[in-house]
């Protein structure tokens, strides 16, 4: 058996068995690099593989880990339009684990996360990708959330304002400086927020190596993971940040060169008018939308370093420089503004 600071196999193996599942030979744990938020490990026995997940180490913020949040979104949204890892277990209170976790089926695929990830692909390849993407994200904004039993996940009315107000609470959490541009951008914010929005689930941090992209088909995405951050909300917020993305700093946050931010993505502008003529949707207050995100970003950026300083990067090359690119994100945000 293969243990890890976070998951231990004889944990997982109680987890799993208190839950009708058997397991065969030893459980084998290998923790997937390059993670900034939730620590994901792909597990398996003599059999099957799954995929394990559980908050970080250190560092935690309110609501940004929360594994009930991702088991309520993926269970709700198998079966639909919107791929997902099907869900296996859950343990809420960390009774088995030492911290909640979820443990889901392992979907073989592609994680494109680098630019030299991506340089497997022909530019036609990286074209249906987009398509395929911008469908997806789209695909999840048309499903119904109350017949899928999810009218009781959240306050869709007055996201965008909630929004602003906990990623400037998050910055108070994180912040390894002062910065009062962030209050600036923030105030702005608050005094422009859209008065009406359309409400669907969002998915809170949309982008390339956020999914898993079917084996030997880039136009087909195979599952969407990562939904610590999903809500009913605002969809313009999902696009916004996933336009937001592409920012050539982003890859200075992740600590390596990024494939979304690749030039052989459309440009943010191109991605943002695709989702509208895809989904059918005005863009709105469009300024507003990308000001957030990129407050968001800075935020998270900033908390990258926080958990570093403390000890939770759970080993991610480059997280103490992460905060570097808060600032660009909140200056950015406030030239949307304008």
């Amino acid at each position: 058996m293969s243990d890890h600071a976070g998951l231990k196999a004889a944990d997982l193996r109680k987890l799993l068995s208190a839950n009708g599942i058997d397991v065969i030979g030893e459980l084998e744990i290998e923790l997937i690099s390059g993670g900034r938020s939730n620590l994901t490990y792909v597990v398996s026995d003599a059999e099957r593989r799954w995929v394990a997940r559980r908050p970080p180490l250190a560092g935690l913020t309110p609501s940004a880990h929360d594994m009930e949040r991702e088991w309520a979104v993926t269970s709700a949204l198998s079966g639909t339009a919107v791929p997902v890892a099907t869900p296996v277990v859950i343990d809420r209170t960390g009774e088995f684990i030492g911290a909640p976790c979820t443990v889901v089926e392992f979907v073989d695929g592609q994680v494109i996360r680098s630019a030299e990830d991506l340089d497997a692909w022909s530019d036609p390849d990286v074209a249906t990708n987009f398509d395929a993407l911008v469908q997806t994200l789209a695909d999840l904004h048309a499903v119904d959330y109350r017949a899928v039993g999810l009218a009781d996940f959240g306050r869709p009315e007055g996201f965008a304002a909630r929004q602003v107000k906990l990623w400037t609470r998050q910055w108070g959490h994180v912040k390894t400086r002062e910065l009062p541009d962030v209050e600036r951008l923030a105030d702005l914010l608050a005094a422009r927020t859209p008065k009406q929005a359309r409400s669907t689930i969002v998915h809170g941090d949309f982008r390339i190596d956020n999914t898993i992209v079917a084996p030997n088909d880039p136009g087909r995405i195979a599952a969407v993971v990562d939904w610590e951050m999903a809500a009913l909300g605002d969809p313009l917020t999902d696009v916004a940040l996933m336009c937001v993305y592409r920012e050539p700093v982003f890859s200075q946050v992740l600590g390596f060169e990024a494939a979304w931010t690749s030039d052989r993505y459309p440009d943010s502008a191109a991605m943002a008018q695709r989702y509208a003529q895809i989904a059918g949707a005005d863009l709105g207050d469009w300024g507003f939308y990308v000001g957030l995100a990129n407050l968001k970003l800075g935020v998270i950026a900033e908390g990258i370093t926080h958990r570093a300083l403390q000890g939770g990067s759970s080993g991610a090359a480059g997280a103490e420089r992460a905060a570097e690119a808060t600032a660009h994100f909140i200056d950015t945000g406030l030239k949307a503004l304008q």
